[in-house]
C-alpha cells in the first residue's frame, strides 16, 4: 500500500512540475511600454502548431477595437477573438519559428516565446526582425 501511495504522490508531483513549465493556457499581456494589462491571450496547439488568440480585452473602452492597421484579412477585424501567434513550433524549451502581430501598430514579427526560467508563472514573448527585438513578460492566469 505505502509503494501506492508513494507512486502515485510521484506521479502528481511530475505532472504538476511539468504544468508549471507549460507555455500552454491564458496569459495576460502586459504593455512594455506603460506597464498596463492589455488583454488575455490563449496559447494552444492545434496540428503541431502552437498559436495565440486573444480572448479578452481588459480596457472596457477598447472592447471593440479594431486592427485597423493591419493588412490582409486581418484588416478592420476585431482584435478579440483574432489570433495573434501562428504558427510556432517547439525547439528544446523555446517555441519559434512562427509570427506574432501587433494589433496596435498592424505589424507581424517573427516570434519566440518561453516560459521564464525562474518564475514558470511569466511567459516572456519575444517579436523581431533581424537582430533588432522586443521582448514583453507575460503572466499566466489561474
Amino acid at each position: 500500500m505505502k509503494k501506492i501511495i508513494l507512486f502515485t504522490g510521484l506521479f502528481l508531483c511530475i505532472g504538476f512540475a511539468s504544468h508549471a513549465q507549460s507555455i500552454f493556457g491564458k496569459w495576460k499581456t502586459i504593455d512594455d511600454s506603460t506597464g498596463k494589462e492589455k488583454s488575455i491571450v490563449d496559447i494552444y496547439e492545434e496540428d503541431g502548431k502552437v498559436y495565440g488568440k486573444v480572448v479578452e480585452i481588459l480596457n472596457k473602452d477598447r472592447q471593440d477595437v479594431v486592427c485597423d492597421k493591419c493588412e490582409g484579412a486581418k484588416k478592420d477585424k476585431p482584435v478579440l477573438g483574432m489570433v495573434i501567434i501562428e504558427g510556432l513550433h517547439q525547439d528544446g524549451d523555446e517555441y519559434e519559428g512562427g509570427t506574432i502581430l501587433d494589433p496596435e501598430k498592424g505589424k507581424e514579427y517573427k516570434c519566440k516565446i518561453w516560459v521564464d526560467e525562474d518564475n514558470s508563472d511569466i511567459l516572456n514573448v519575444r517579436g523581431y526582425i533581424a537582430f533588432l527585438f522586443r521582448t514583453q513578460e507575460w503572466h499566466r492566469v489561474n
